[in-house]
Parts: structure tokens; C-alpha cells; sequence
């Protein structure tokens, strides 16, 4: 029915955990806010291919408005929207990548002289043209790329068969990532040497341009442009019912624990979407869309490994103190406890390389902040 009937009651944690769910629960929820600005800045970059003149604020609201009217409406139409978009995005990227091995194998020149090949690759001054700081320096986007892959272990409690289900899921993403993330890379840069991609311009639009299929490249925005709008209604969709669930804990107004006539949590998706409106007042504060777009990522992504780490430091603690039901499970993470270890250890490498960033150390220095308040908030709740 898309009603929330919770299966069971509500559990409030003695201290001293029940810190761990309150920051987590609203860590969550403003990851998704920070990467749904994320979104709404790409949204009006990608709509200044049609509209170069446009004022960036104007496609920005358009966007909130249209995902706020969407989400009011019924938690059907949610799951409509975003299969559409999904089918979209992968016919786009299936395109796109027999697109990029019909110039490679037809002999394709760029304007510049270049010749489309694999050795695009790692011709150019090699792999790592900027040396090993280069390649590292991209692993911020590139943890900001897999936001949201925890929603596959959430899904659990909700799944008809998780037993069976779940494996399919978790196993299937090395497939889909190389598919649909590695493929449509080497496509772009085979046709396209690093030194010719414009920052500023989506490299999937630049493609269908080059292969002399202006009609397509406008179609392709539009596909880049509807794939950053799935990742904006999902964040809308998961903040307003973080809230929800935050609510019914006790851990937020008791405001947002109320629904609609249509099933839906209308306050917490109000109070989400104003947030989003933030987007606009960076753009305005930031003309520059790539520096805005940086700076938010980048925070969005520090963020997000807080609630990873938190959700390893939880399977090591349940593991621990549910020894015989991690023991009953018949599928176990691989590598257990030690492949957690590795984890936390590379999100503190991560960190390092932000700090040495220029571009990614003010996020880094402002992260803190949020903690800052959230502390705050808690002493006050305890009081309360």
C-alpha cells in the first residue's frame, strides 16, 4: 500500500549507544541533503547546454519544485519515476559505449588531430600524467560515486526473500560497475585524451558531439541531466523518511512523524526540500558551478564514510556480541572483521589525500562543524 506500518516496535537504546543512532540517523539524512544539492548544481550546469543565458538559480528551483510536487503526491509514483530513469540512463550507457568502439575501430580523428585508440589510454605521458598525487586526487568524485550503495543492505528488511535476493544484489555490483562505470570510461577517453576533456562540459555530451551526432548529444544531456534529477529524488525520498523514522525515535520533532492523506511523510519532505534550496544560495555564493559542485561532493563524501564506518564498527560489535547468529548466516561477508579493518584504514587514507587538495581541504575543515551541532543537539535531547 506504500503505508509505514512498522513490523515492530520501536526499541530506544540505553546509553551509552543511543548517541550512535542519533548521529547516524541525521549524519544520514544530511548526506543525502549535501549530495542533493550535489545534484541540483549539476542539474544547472547541464541545462546551460539549451539555455547558456539562463540564470543557474532558475533550473536549480524549477528542479526542487518539480521533485517536491512528485513526492507529495504518492509513494507510487516514486517507483515509476525512477525505473524510468533508470531504464534511461542505461540505454544511454549502452549507447554511449557502442558509440565509443565504433570510432575507436572506424579510424576516428578529433579536431585536434587525435586519433581515437585504446593507447588514449596511456599514451599522452602515461597512466599517470600528474604522477600518483593526480590519480589519487580522483578518488574523492570517486568515493562520492558510490554514495548510496549501502541502500542495498537497508533493502533487507524490506525484501520479500532476502535470503535470496540480497546475494543477487551485493554480487552483482563488480558486474554493473565495470559494465556501466569502467566501459563507459574507456569509451570516453579512448575517443578523447585526457588533456582535451573540458572540465566544465559533460564528457558523455562531448562524445556524441565529436561522433558528428548533434541531435544525440542533446539527447544525451537530457539523459545526464535526468540521471543527476533520480539522484536528487532519491535523496528527497530517503531524507524525508530518515525523518520519519528519527521521529518515531524520538530523535527529531515529532512533527515529522506525521503523514499525509496520501501515505507521506509531507513535513519531513517540505523541511528536506528548503534544505535543498541551499543549492541556490551556493550558486550564488559560488558563480564557478565546478568549484560549488567540488566543495559539496567532497563533503557529502566525508560524510557518507562516517556512516560506513559506523556501520563496520556495528557488524564488528554484532559479531562480538551475536557470535552463534553471524555463525548461523549463510552469507558472510568475505574477509569478516579484517576486510572492516582495511576499510576504515583506507577512509582514513582518503582523508589524508583531501587534506592535501587545495580544492577538497576546505570541505575537510568544515566537516567538523556538523558534528559540532549535532553534539549540541544531543546534549539538549537528553535534557529534554
Amino acid at each position: 500500500s506504500g503505508r509505514f506500518h512498522p513490523q515492530h516496535p520501536v526499541r530506544f537504546l540505553p546509553p551509552p549507544y543511543s548517541w550512535a543512532g542519533f548521529f547516524t540517523g541525521w549524519t544520514y539524512w544530511f548526506c543525502w541533503v549535501v549530495t542533493g544539492i550535489a545534484d541540483v548544481i549539476a542539474i544547472s550546469s547541464y541545462t546551460q547546454f539549451w539555455f547558456p543565458g539562463l540564470p543557474q538559480w532558475v533550473p536549480a528551483l524549477a528542479c526542487v519544485g518539480l521533485l517536491l510536487t512528485l513526492n507529495l503526491l504518492t509513494v507510487k509514483l516514486f517507483g515509476e519515476v525512477e525505473f524510468w530513469f533508470a531504464m534511461i540512463k542505461i540505454v544511454a550507457i549502452v549507447a554511449l559505449v557502442a558509440t565509443g568502439l565504433f570510432m575507436v575501430t572506424g579510424g576516428f580523428v578529433s579536431p585536434s588531430g587525435h586519433a581515437a585508440s585504446l593507447a588514449n589510454l596511456w599514451n599522452d605521458g602515461g597512466m599517470f600524467p600528474h604522477g600518483m598525487m593526480g590519480f589519487f586526487a580522483g578518488f574523492q568524485i570517486a568515493v562520492f560515486a558510490f554514495v548510496g550503495i549501502e541502500l542495498v543492505g537497508t533493502t533487507a528488511a524490506e525484501a520479500r526473500d532476502p535470503m535470496r535476493t540480497l546475494p543477487r544484489a551485493i554480487n552483482s555490483i563488480p558486474v554493473r560497475i565495470i559494465f556501466f562505470y569502467v566501459l563507459a570510461l574507456i569509451a570516453i577517453m579512448a575517443v578523447t585524451p585526457w588533456r582535451e576533456v573540458v572540465p566544465n562540459k559533460s564528457p558523455f555530451v562531448e562524445l556524441f558531439m565529436l561522433a558528428g551526432l548533434p541531435a544525440a548529444a542533446g539527447v544525451i544531456n537530457f539523459v545526464v541531466l535526468t540521471s543527476a534529477a533520480s539522484s536528487a529524488n532519491s535523496g528527497v525520498f530517503s531524507t524525508s523518511r530518515m525523518l520519519y523514522g528519527l521521529a518515531l525515535k524520538g530523535d527529531a520533532p515529532t512533527a515529522f512523524g506525521r503523514l499525509s492523506r496520501a501515505a507521506v511523510p509531507s513535513r519531513g519532505l517540505l523541511f528536506s526540500c528548503v534544505c535543498l534550496l541551499g543549492g541556490v544560495v551556493l550558486m550564488w555564493v559560488i558563480p564557478d558551478l565546478v568549484e560549488a559542485f567540488t566543495l559539496v561532493t567532497t563533503l557529502s563524501a566525508i560524510l557518507f564514510m562516517f556512516v560506513w564506518s559506523l556501520i563496520m564498527l556495528s557488524y564488528i560489535a554484532y559479531r562480538r556480541k551475536r557470535a552463534a547468529l553471524h555463525e548461523a548466516s549463510t552469507y558472510k561477508m568475505p574477509g569478516g572483521v579484517a576486510m572492516c579493518m582495511a576499510c576504515l584504514a583506507f577512509f582514513v587514507f582518503i582523508l589524508v589525500l583531501l587534506a592535501l587538495e587545495a580544492d577538497t581541504r576546505q570541505a575537510l575543515i568544515a566537516s567538523p562543524l556538523w558534528f559540532v551541532i549535532l553534539a549540541v543537539a544531543y546534549r539538549f535531547k537528553r535534557k529534554a
